[in-house]
């Protein structure tokens, strides 16, 4: 068998050898990017976005609501000391941490709904990196112009009036970050309390600690790494792909009616020369706030904040052409128009495949359907979704509000008393989880001629008792059980601890057991 010559790492590579892809690095210098203002429907909906992310988000901790005079009136309150959450007219307690849970699942299985409908709409309108981005963007702009103004200062030498714009941008950031940091931490306790202690130097160490994190992370992230944030710490640019699927609506460049690219349409027309839509101004790239080129496909750094879109209506509405060059599309309708748009036998793209005489769009292109929203994959998402709200929606009203826990002495395990009756120790733990005192009867069930009795109740042995317990509080009572002679059962006998509301129809029960010596002890 013919060899050919032993080619070892330090040979020349022939000249018709292919071209070895150079490998990307997996991370890159940042190069500052200066987004042009855009205007347009995406832009409006980003500032109501932003407004009401915003606001929700500052004003939310000063909003009160009345409990009664033994809970808090802050309408949302996390709080550790007590180990509660308060959203409203709602209370939750450790041991009613599935609710929370769901919580989690409901906004996991939404995320998957979104981007299997809309691509990544949580990163280009609610993503808190995107949110505070936009407001630092806001504030660059005020102090330092537009885009063109941006660049020109980042060249101009330094001076008094650059030192100054700068100055006043740094400046208005870390007061926007602190009060970020701020509002975070008066979510965890009462917001006026809070506030005057945190000035006055009173509040806890955590709560400074936390303020500064926080201002350090929000200026640092929306005002100096912004884009960076996104490519290199977020991992959802990374598994957004296993959720789109071809008739997922994503931010998409029409190459089938944009290209061939011309900055002079009228001379290649008359040169006989085919011309797209797309006049290569671009300005899709000079509004991205992620500095991409959408005309390249696809993309990770893509936040489908659609700001191109807008850019591109405008220039499209100046030129008298019909809007959608870049536009919100599927993949399948995308495909189909490109397979329209190709003439079969070069492979290129001829923009006059897919107008008619009149330079109208032909029938057969097909645009978006609101049917796209109506499919398996998005119906299964907002099945589950709507389960899971309805289930624990259910569970929340159906809950009870208050909790019997029984344990029983383990040493000894029962006393025999001098008259040869049986008594055995248990520890009642009775909660109440409403905000108001609550009046309960305790009451043993089963064990003939048993009571009970405890030292702390201060009331005659029975098999009932009356016991109060405060507003949003666990009482736990020291009580013994006592059985006489003639009614004892060898061994372990299974009775009831049932606790009653005097005012309403709650109730709980706890199964506990009554041990007593075996025969012939």
């Amino acid at each position: 068998m013919l060899q050919g010559p032993e080619i070892n790492q330090y040979d020349v590579e022939p000249v018709n050898a292919p071209v070895r892809q150079q490998s990307q690095p997996l991370y890159a210098r940042r190069e500052k990017i200066h987004p042009r203002r855009a205007e347009g429907n995406f832009r409006r909906l980003k500032w109501i976005v932003m407004a009401v992310t915003l606001g929700i988000y500052y004003v939310t901790p000063w909003l009160r609501w009345d409990r009664g005079p033994f809970a808090p009136d802050q309408a949302v309150l996390i709080d550790l000391a007590h180990r509660r959450f308060y959203f409203f007219f709602i209370e939750i307690w450790p041991q009613e941490f599935i609710f929370v849970a769901g919580l989690l699942v409901m906004a996991g299985v939404g995320l998957f709904l979104v981007t299997s409908v809309v691509g990544r709409a949580w990163c280009g309108y609610t993503c808190p990196q995107t949110v505070w981005t936009d407001l630092f963007l806001v504030v660059e702009r005020f102090f330092e112009g537009d885009r063109n103004a941006r660049i020109k200062l980042d060249k101009a030498p330094w001076s008094l009036d650059k030192i100054r714009k700068r100055v006043m941008k740094h400046t208005t950031w870390l007061v926007i970050a602190v009060a970020t940091g701020g509002a975070w931490i008066f979510y965890f306790a009462d917001a006026p309390t809070l506030l005057q202690d945190f000035l006055e130097g009173d509040a806890p160490f955590v709560a400074y600690s936390t303020v500064a994190i926080l201002t350090a992370t929000t200026y640092v992230f929306g005002g100096l790494m912004r884009e960076q944030v996104c490519i290199y710490m977020c991992p959802w640019p990374r598994i957004q792909a296993a959720m789109l699927d071809e008739d997922s609506l994503v931010v998409t460049y029409n190459d089938w009616r944009g290209e061939p690219r011309s900055h002079g349409a009228k001379k290649a027309k008359a040169a006989g020369l085919a011309v797209g839509d797309c006049v290569d101004c671009n300005a899709c790239v000079a509004v991205c706030p992620m500095g991409i080129d959408i005309r390249d496909g696809q993309q990770m750094a893509c936040i489908t904040c659609a700001l191109c879109i807008d850019a591109c209506d405008g220039v499209m509405d100046r030129l008298g052409r019909e809007r959608g060059l870049i536009s919100y599309a599927t993949l399948k309708d995308y495909d189909a128009n490109m397979a329209l748009a190709t003439n079969p036998v070069s492979g290129a793209i001829e923009p006059g495949r897919v107008r008619d005489a009149d330079g109208r769009f032909v029938s057969a292109v097909r645009h978006f359907d609101w049917h796209v929203f109506l499919r398996p994959r998005t119906l299964i998402y907002t099945g589950l979704w709507v389960a899971i709200g309805l289930g624990m929606l259910f569970m929340l009203t159906a809950r009870e509000r208050l909790e019997l826990n029984v344990q029983r002495d383990r040493n000894p395990v029962y006393v025999r008393l001098s008259d040869g009756s049986i008594r055995n120790g248990y520890t009642v733990k009775l909660l109440n989880m409403i905000p108001e005192p609550r009046e309960f009867v305790l009451k043993l069930e089963g064990l003939p001629g048993a009571a009970m009795f405890s030292d702390e109740l201060h009331q005659p042995e029975g098999r009932s008792f009356a016991v109060t317990v405060d507003p949003d509080r666990l009482r736990t009572l020291k009580l013994f059980v006592v059985q006489p002679k003639g009614e004892v059962q060898p061994g372990t006998t299974d009775f009831r601890f049932r606790l009653n509301d005097m005012n309403s129809s709650e109730s709980a029960s706890y199964e506990a057991a009554f041990e007593a010596p075996e025969k012939g002890r």
